[in-house]
């Protein structure tokens, strides 16, 4: 499974102690000065086409909160979506995904149209492992803004883009307690998609274009991190983020996070063997994965504890933190 390994984005993030505007017109010092990612792919990644329009994202943080612009190049800027909570994918949009655990687990997502309409989830884990979304949670303080680099409505002419500018406080994204800030080096899990659909001018709006039988064709998926998958709900595959005061740092995928790659390994192909036979496979032999593993110039160990309808994997090296996953796809590093 090749797609599903490719290794993941990663964002180094500056502190900022400037006041933002969110306005979405990003002209202040530290915007501009904060760096672009690179610009967005097909969700299955290198296997598809590049996207036709441009989509990139920036990012900022202070004490309190994580600030997040992008810009969408568009050339017909619209929006039937008008009210908070509407399926607000159902218009081209832009939508965040944040694990801030780093767990696969209790992460958030949300989605902005160009009028700024928000729709905002929560889901204690992915559809996959029967996750479902609370969709009554909102982004406890959250502040956006859009700027249009064009006309909203109309499709006679072209537009150029949008930029959607975000406030997303810290506290927010965190269920339960204790609340810890970012300290330096801090990771999360992030992830940007773009949901562009296809359509045609009649008029005085922008119909999606639809199949023989009438159905609207599929929209396109464009990511910052390639998932593999057309999934944005593989948090495993989403990118990093990690944040930093310190001028200069440079992004490094951390060992820790390649040893955990083999536990996902088990994971996939268990849920292909129990698609196969209906229950789990009870060792690593029958899913034909070796039980040790060099990761970094160190030999790592795996195991696997299962019953047909349950299974918890480690895997250990002298001198590193245990991790372990389990069937509903939790991912822990373990205390000593």
């Amino acid at each position: 499974m090749p797609e599903l390994f490719t290794p993941p984005k990663g964002y180094v993030v500056q502190h900022t102690t400037q006041p933002l505007r969110l306005d979405g017109n990003l002209q202040e010092s530290d915007w501009q000065k904060a760096a672009w990612t690179t610009d967005f792919v097909d969700i299955e990644g290198a296997k598809k086409p590049l996207p036709t329009f441009q989509t990139r994202v920036k990012m900022l943080w202070n004490d309190s909160t994580l600030f997040i612009a992008a810009t969408l190049q568009e050339p017909q800027i619209w929006a039937t979506q008008t009210h908070h909570d509407d399926i607000i994918y159902k218009d081209n949009d832009f939508e965040v995904f944040i694990d801030p655990d780093n767990n696969a687990h209790q992460y958030f997502e949300v989605e902005v149209n160009v009028i700024n309409q928000i729709f905002d989830l929560y889901l204690p884990k992915p559809y996959r492992d029967k996750g479902d979304a609370l969709i009554s949670w909102d982004v406890a303080g959250l502040r956006s803004g859009v700027a249009i680099n064009g006309t909203l409505n109309r499709p006679q002419d072209q537009d150029k883009s949008w930029t959607v500018e975000m406030a997303i406080p810290l506290r927010a994204v965190r269920m339960g307690f204790p609340w810890q800030p970012p300290t330096e080096g801090t990771l999360w899990r992030i992830n940007f998609s773009r949901v562009e659909w296809d359509t045609r001018v009649a008029g005085t709006k922008n119909p999606k274009l639809q199949d023989a039988a009438g159905k609207d064709l599929p929209e396109h998926n464009w990511v910052w991190s390639p998932q593999g998958v057309i999934n944005m709900h593989y948090p495993e595959r989403w990118g990093y983020l990690q944040f930093t005061r310190q001028a200069g740092t440079t992004w490094q995928l951390p060992v820790a996070e390649l040893r955990k790659q083999y536990l996902w390994l088990v994971y996939y192909r268990q849920q292909q063997f129990r698609e196969r036979t209906g229950h789990y496979a009870a060792t690593l032999a029958e899913l034909q994965i070796a039980p040790q593993a060099e990761v970094a110039t160190q030999m790592n160990q795996l195991a696997l504890a299962a019953t047909p309808y349950q299974f918890t994997a480690t895997i250990t090296a002298a001198g590193s933190a245990t991790i372990r996953l389990n069937d509903e796809g939790l991912i822990e590093t373990l205390k000593p």
